[in-house]
């Protein structure tokens, strides 16, 4: 991918800012945006938004200094295809293609480089966010919108809408050597992940990634990533052979950076199921560039328009299903409990392990919105599917004891779909009250939409 350069960038800016005074006065102001990795609905409006057109590019790459000037709507796949060309990654990666760079830092991002290279908003140096005022404000950790670089993580669009913004990147080799661990309980697997995030190795070689996938109690699996020269045939996990099931098959495998960065994409981790396409037959006459994770994304978009697994599911009699599709955040030393508990009550299986410590240690910097610990090492656990509930599905109570639990362990939850807690839990583990301020600084008009009111009341 081509970098665009500054003066396509400031043209792009220039007809944001104009969208953004066209709006009525009083009307909300959000992005003239079709497509989205959230899962919560948007509400239904015949105001325009947001212009963004032109604001999907990498600006510029410095690789001496290995950073680069990068546009708000850039998606990974494209900002990925601008840096490896000269050696050079962003610190995370999230895992599906079409997350952009904006909405991992206004959002939460995580990958596997995470346990050493915290979340993405810790590897920016500076944005430019356009506010709900109109301005675009320059906002660096050093000068006077240092409030609103801070508070900017986890804000979801509720501060504004990053267009610019500059980061650090990270030399790579070509190629990634996996090795797969099994463990047979929650807690030795737990145990490894503690001591290699302290070490950053095991058994003397360097770990430069590490997730996992716990399939049953007894079989969780870590996959300890390390970046490499070696040569030798690589693994194809976009054709015929799915990477969540080679963890079971395979105890080592030799990635090239690219595939490694989307391993998980292919099949949108394992939910690719849901649609068919781990199925041999309907896999070779799906197309591959169908296997995405925008693509069954978009095929859920459909479902839920149009009610297709609800009616086939009536008809047969089942259950009325609750979608559970969560990223929930607990302390290492919790993580046998969480699933443990998650085992009985809910069942979902496979489950991603993603391990994150803040980047810094002791002298990370702080995140009001999305606080966390910074001695302390995390777990994310991911899942992604529906169960069948009964006539209270709508009202979410797979979810909101999932936020109960997650709540009782000192963790967090992403708030990138449903959300129940109450206005006071939710200020308390977010800072609601910082969250306010900075809004009333930057957007007095109050033309964006609140937090809370966006991931919660909008339920």
């Amino acid at each position: 991918m081509q970098t665009i350069g500054w003066q396509a960038h400031r043209d792009a800016v220039d007809r944001l800012v104009r969208s953004h005074a066209a709006i009525p006065a009083g009307a909300t102001v959000r992005l003239a945006k079709r497509t989205s990795n959230l899962f919560r609905r948007r509400a239904a409006t015949d105001v325009p938004g947001l212009d963004v057109s032109g604001l999907g590019g990498v600006i510029e790459i410095d690789p001496a200094s290995r950073t680069a000037q990068v546009q708000g709507m850039c998606t990974y796949e494209d900002l990925v295809a601008a840096t490896l060309p000269h050696g050079l990654i962003p610190l995370v990666v999230p895992q599906l293609r079409t997350i952009t760079l904006g909405g991992a830092v206004t959002g939460l991002g995580i990958e596997a480089t995470s346990f050493r290279n915290g979340l993405p908003h810790e590897s920016v140096l500076e944005m430019d966010i356009l506010t709900g005022s109109g301005e675009v404000v320059t906002a660096r950790p050093d000068n006077e919108h240092a409030d609103l670089f801070f508070a900017f993580p986890n804000s979801y669009g509720s501060l504004g809408y990053a267009v610019r913004l500059h980061i650090e990147l990270e030399a790579v080799p070509p190629q990634v050597a996996l090795r797969h661990l099994r463990f047979h309980d929650a807690q030795s697997a737990t145990d490894a992940i503690d001591t290699i995030v302290a070490s950053g190795e095991h058994e003397g070689v360097r770990v430069d990634g590490l997730d996992g996938a716990a399939f049953t109690p007894d079989e969780i699996y870590l996959t300890l990533a390390t970046w490499t020269h070696d040569t030798g045939p690589t693994s194809d996990y976009t054709g015929q052979q799915i990477y969540y099931r080679s963890l079971q098959e395979r105890t080592s495998d030799l990635l090239t950076m690219h595939d490694y960065l989307w391993r998980w994409d292919t099949d949108w981790f394992w939910c690719s199921g849901a649609f068919g396409v781990q199925n041999p037959s309907v896999r070779r006459v799906w197309p591959r560039r169908w296997r995405r994770s925008d693509v069954y994304h978009r095929l859920v978009g459909l479902d839920q328009r149009f009610d297709i697994v609800g009616r086939l599911d009536r008809r047969a009699g089942r259950p009325q299903r609750e979608r559970v599709i969560q990223d929930i955040e607990v302390p290492s030393e919790q993580l046998p409990q969480f699933l443990a508990w998650f085992d009985a009550e809910v069942g979902m299986r496979p489950v991603w392990l993603c391990p994150l410590r803040l980047r810094g240690g002791a002298e990370a910097r702080p995140w009001p919105s999305y606080p966390l610990d910074p001695d302390r090492t995390y777990v994310n656990v991911g899942f992604w599917g529906t169960v069948h509930v009964g006539d209270d599905a709508p009202q979410g109570p797979t979810n909101r004891a999932i936020e109960s639990k997650v709540l009782e362990l000192g963790g967090h939850k992403s708030l990138y779909s449903e959300a129940f807690y109450p206005r006071d839990v939710f200020d308390r583990l977010y800072d609601g009250a910082n969250l306010a301020a900075v809004q009333r600084r930057y957007d007095p008009a109050g033309r964006l939409t609140d937090l809370y009111d966006k991931v919660v009341q909008t339920q």
